[in-house]
């Protein structure tokens, strides 16, 4: 089995434990700007010091990092910072395995976005099994409870929201893959160690400036909630470090479509600890995610 699978998989895993803990904090004392600062305040430390330590020990040194590698990881770092605020907003609107699955429609977007920007495309069986995904997504698109076509709820806060990340999500997806071929031939893990230091540290340092000058009081409710924010910042890391390896080994559209797994991981967390209903119409897209996530594995 190719190295990126497991990983992947071990990245919707921590990711959804993250947005478990954030979708906590959002609802409790922070907003979702806070509850995304959290994320990066306290995992950009960590995957710093990670680093250093293992230039310490195995004696090597930073390559340099041009312009192009830079341009890759702002763009994609504020895409995320962005994507993940309207993710945690989501949260408010809808419930949390629903809430994933509005936020998924970035697997058919990183496909184009991968092929506008770094000219990757799929292939064709593996754009089918996007598609599946796609129609999953579109099935799960309706509010509970509301009337009248499908359709008609594209245009709700919600979808706004979680079509609003997808987009953002590509973009941060494709733009870190790119910053991580800047590296050249390094091993893919000290390639993405390196890519996901700058990235994160930007992160810390751009939220931590914007929340300063709007809202310092949030500031200081993501050190009040430091208990928590500390296992964010020790889920993202291991999520973060884990995209960033999968980017680094396969296309991004793929690891994305593979990533739809987590979607089986918030029903549980939705259900479990959440205690929130799911709906037939939930349970129903949910399969048929599933469904692409194995024609996705058959396809490569």
């Amino acid at each position: 089995m190719s190295l990126w699978i497991p990983v992947t998989l071990a990245a919707a895993a921590f990711q959804t434990v993250r947005f478990m803990l954030q979708k906590s904090l959002s609802t409790v004392k922070l907003s979702a700007a806070g509850a995304t600062f959290a994320r990066f305040a306290y995992s950009a430390p960590l995957v710093v010091a990670g680093l250093l330590a293992y230039l310490l020990i195995s004696g090597r040194s930073l390559p340099t990092l041009d312009l192009t590698f830079w341009t890759f990881a702002v763009v994609g770092g504020t895409a995320q910072i962005l994507a993940t605020i309207c993710v945690v907003a989501l949260f408010k609107q809808r419930n949390f395995a629903v809430g994933i699955t509005f936020k998924k429609t970035e697997v058919i977007q990183t496909a184009l976005v991968g092929l506008i920007i770094l000219g990757e495309g799929v292939s064709v069986w593996g754009f089918v099994a996007i598609m599946i995904g796609l129609l999953a997504v579109l099935l799960l698109s309706k509010t509970p409870g509301g009337d009248g076509k499908w359709w008609a709820h594209l245009t709700n806060r919600a979808s706004q929201l979680g079509l609003g990340s997808g987009v953002l999500f590509a973009f941060s997806a494709v733009s870190y893959r790119g910053a991580s071929l800047q590296l050249g031939d390094l091993e893919p893990a000290f390639r993405a160690g390196i890519t996901l230091a700058a990235v994160t540290s930007f992160q810390m340092i751009a939220m931590a400036a914007w929340l300063a000058w709007r809202d310092r009081a949030e500031l200081r409710a993501v050190w009040e909630t430091r208990n928590t924010g500390l296992f964010v910042g020790l889920t993202s890391m291991g999520g973060s470090f884990c995209w960033f390896l999968a980017f680094t080994l396969q296309n991004a559209a793929y690891v994305k479509a593979l990533g739809q797994i987590e979607l089986i991981f918030s029903l549980m967390a939705s259900a479990l600890f959440f205690r929130e209903k799911i709906t037939g119409r939930e349970i129903a897209g949910i399969g048929l995610l599933g469904v692409s996530i194995l024609a996705l594995v058959m396809a490569i």
